[in-house]
């Protein structure tokens, strides 16, 4: 399904169009859902567990062996417990744990609780990065492109720029229209949202590569939903 209406879109081309009156700069506004499936995270905490109940099972092996005996055997296993049935016993249990850790991670709201801080912002920068190669790095004349990106499920959002714009604004200079964007957010305005971000970078990039009169409009002043 759609993360926005028709409308919403409507919102934030109509800021897109009016940002790029006064400049050079071309801004594209990408929106997605999630940014990564974190499959590798959720591979990483089911062996971990996995190896944590291996390595106590092997720790203590006769209290392993006696809550097993105890519990599907009654206390009345009077057999003594061979390496083989032992070793079955630490590779079987790890093996279930892998696979209902697996399947409890498949569940994104507990994935993503389970995911850290910092690898969430490093995997949301890395998918905007990529669709700034793809999107807006070096399609126009004069490299000034400007990528919005907000990613819905890690709540967080990423400025990437050409390098033109880069060498003459500081990144912390994004931090008004990051501001902007993000308070409207997070009162659930999210296409009112960008478009704040959006005319902020639209006054940034007017001061330093205003709008020639042979200025041509290179891309697409559109909202781009992944």
């Amino acid at each position: 399904m759609p993360i926005l209406s028709e409308a919403e879109h409507r919102i934030v081309s109509d800021a897109v169009e009016q940002a790029e009156a006064t400049t050079s700069g071309e801004i594209v506004p990408v929106i997605a859902q999630m940014s990564d499936g974190y499959s590798d995270i959720a591979l990483t905490w089911a062996a971990a567990l996995a190896f944590t109940v291996m390595s106590v099972l092997l720790a203590f092996p006769e209290a392993a062996t006696g809550q097993w005996d105890a519990v599907f055997a009654g206390g009345w296993s009077g057999e003594e417990w061979s390496l083989g049935n032992f070793a079955s016993l630490v590779v079987g249990s790890g093996l279930v744990v892998f696979a209902l850790v697996w399947l409890l991670l498949l569940i994104p709201a507990v994935r993503f609780a389970l995911i850290p801080g910092p690898i969430k912002t490093q995997r949301v920068r890395d998918a905007a990065i990529r669709h700034f190669k793809v999107g807006a790095d070096g399609q126009t004349h004069g490299k000034t492109g400007v990528l919005l990106y907000l990613s819905m499920s890690e709540h967080r959002a990423e400025i990437v720029a050409d390098e033109p714009i880069h060498e003459k604004v500081d990144p912390d200079v994004w931090g008004e229209a990051m501001a902007d964007m993000l308070a409207e957010i997070r009162e659930g305005r999210v296409a009112e949202g960008i478009a704040a971000g959006v005319r902020d970078v639209g006054v940034v990039l007017s001061q330093h590569f205003p709008r020639g009169s042979d200025d041509e409009n290179e891309l697409p002043d559109r909202l781009i939903e992944l």
